[in-house]
């Protein structure tokens, strides 16, 4: 199972990674327009954020295929082992069947359904990353499309990867990890809530309490 951050907030994965036990960060175009800080600048920052391990991912911004091939070697130019993002449109399952001959990982993005997902895989993404909540809002069951998706690619492209996506809650997370999902990536506020909870903290003083009233101090 794979563990990501979606962001591109450079001081979160340094913060997130010393806790969490990451295989890298996925980011989109929407996510480095956020902050504001150009791909060249922020790609390698979050690689020395990471400790220099881990696995990057970007998209491509051309519509069709010739310059999604194009945008990919631009974006490989920064990080060489990057994992480019690929919209699974027509024109980008085009380019993820020419970038898979020249032997560039892709993943394919913006997956709202299972067939969907299950083309680009054909085509050679190694990852397909179906958006979960985006499902929901559409009225439709992201959890279900992921569950479908992944026995899809068990049955007929075993060497890709579901890298599900857009979340809003843990539990959401947790769900496509049941259904067997093999990678998830989470927004910062989605990774902050799985690790704080006013449960945990009211446990973790009751213990400090006890020692002290004990003990006369908190350490051991």
């Amino acid at each position: 199972m794979e563990l990501y951050l979606d962001t591109a907030d450079v001081a979160a994965v340094k913060r997130l990674a010393r806790i969490f036990p990451l295989a890298g960060v996925t980011t989109n175009p929407s996510i480095i327009a956020s902050g504001k800080t150009p791909v060249d600048e922020v790609l390698p920052a979050l690689k020395e954020a990471l400790g220099g391990r881990g696995k990057l991912f970007a998209q491509v911004m051309a519509p069709q295929a010739e310059g999604m091939v194009e945008d990919t070697f631009r974006l490989r130019a920064i990080i060489n082992d990057l994992v480019v993002k690929i919209p699974v449109t027509a024109e980008g399952l085009a380019a993820i069947k020419q970038l898979r001959a020249a032997g560039v990982p892709t993943l394919g993005t913006a997956v709202y359904g299972a067939s969907q997902g299950l083309l680009a895989a054909l085509a050679g993404a190694e990852y397909v990353a179906p958006y979960v909540n985006r499902v929901d809002a559409q009225g439709g069951d992201g959890i279900q499309t992921v569950s479908d998706l992944q026995q899809l690619l068990t049955l007929h492209a075993p060497g890709a990867k579901v890298l599900a996506a857009s979340f809003k809650t843990p539990r959401q997370a947790l769900d496509c990890l049941l259904a067997g999902c093999a990678s998830i990536t989470l927004p910062l506020d989605v990774a902050e809530q799985m690790i704080s909870a006013p449960a945990v903290t009211a446990a973790v003083e009751k213990f400090e309490q006890d020692w002290l009233a004990a003990f006369g101090k908190t350490g051991l």
